[in-house]
Formats: C-alpha cells, sequence, structure tokens
C-alpha cells in the first residue's frame, strides 16, 4: 500500500478537525517544510495550524524502514512540542497496531488515530 491512497482522506480529517494553513507533500498542496536529523531529510506528510499551534500529521503504514520511520517520528514529536502542537499518525486498516507497537518500544509521544473509510 502506498502513502499517496491516504492523503485526501488525511487531508480532509485534518480541515474537518479544524486545522488550517494545511501543507502535505501531495499534489498542488505548498510542501511542508524539510527537516533534517542524523545526516537525513525528512518531510512530514502533513502539517496544519490549529489555535496557533503547529502540529504534524503522519499517515502510519507499515515499513520495513522501521529505524528511518522511528527516527522520523522522533524528530516530528520533539518539533510539535516545541511549536505547541502534537504529532498526529493517522493509520489506517491493519497498521493500527504496527504503529502503537512501535510508539509503546520507542516511548514516542504521539496520538494515534485510525484512518477509517469515514474518516
Amino acid at each position: 500500500m502506498e502513502k499517496e491512497e491516504y492523503y485526501e482522506q488525511a487531508i480532509n480529517w485534518a480541515k474537518q478537525k479544524g486545522f488550517s494553513d494545511i501543507k502535505a507533500n501531495f499534489g498542488d498542496y505548498e510542501p511542508p517544510v524539510k527537516y533534517t536529523s542524523e545526516n537525513r531529510s525528512f518531510t512530514p506528510d502533513i502539517t496544519g495550524q490549529k489555535r496557533g499551534a503547529k502540529s504534524f500529521i503522519e499517515i502510519a503504514l507499515k515499513t520495513d524502514e522501521i529505524r528511518r520511520r522511528i527516527t522520523k517520528w522522533k524528530l516530528l514529536a520533539q518539533l510539535s512540542a516545541i511549536k505547541g502542537g502534537r504529532l498526529i499518525l493517522l493509520a489506517p486498516n491493519g497498521h493500527k497496531s504496527f504503529t502503537e507497537r512501535i510508539l509503546k518500544t520507542h516511548n514516542l509521544s504521539a496520538q494515534v488515530i485510525y484512518l477509517t473509510s469515514n474518516s
């Protein structure tokens, strides 16, 4: 499964939850700012503002590149805390347990939302 399949649904979710100034690594949207950590660049899937705080929204899919995913989520969790926002992981069907296991194992702070077809 590719992330691109979920971007529209994720962006709609963010809009429904009241996020503004949405930037996305998708379609005609302005791309989010790229960040660097451990000599690697990471671009958030989606960013948005809510009540003056910047949050990072990631589409959480299973991957074999777990170390890279952990590094990205740690970076985004730290940045969201600094900016007064939060890291939100949207987990489609079949990916929620994987996502929650990574968060628990690596003590990462993020909100996991189950991304259903109605989200």
